[in-house]
């Protein structure tokens, strides 16, 4: 492995924290939209509460996080292998 290639790991590793940071604020702000209340734990068990369980825009921006999450786990484990 060179030292640009672990630049590059590094960056990656970076922007994906960071998108998945920016995602969980932005998961949690539709929570607190749809449910004022609604706090970050919330969030990690939306079948608590019915309001943001339903709300198809809650599900999708979840889901993103939740492919931005398992993308990050699955980087992580490649570069473990190395």
């Amino acid at each position: 492995m060179t030292a640009d290639a672990d630049v590059t790991e590094d960056a990656l590793v970076r922007l994906l924290e960071e998108m998945i940071v920016r995602q969980r604020d932005k998961v949690l702000a539709i929570a607190r939209r749809v449910e004022p209340t609604a706090t970050f734990d919330d969030t990690l068990q939306p079948h608590d509460n019915p309001k943001i369980s339903g709300n198809p825009i809650f599900q999708y921006e979840d889901g993103l996080l939740a492919g931005l999450i398992a993308a990050q786990m699955a980087i992580r484990a490649r570069l473990r292998e190395r």
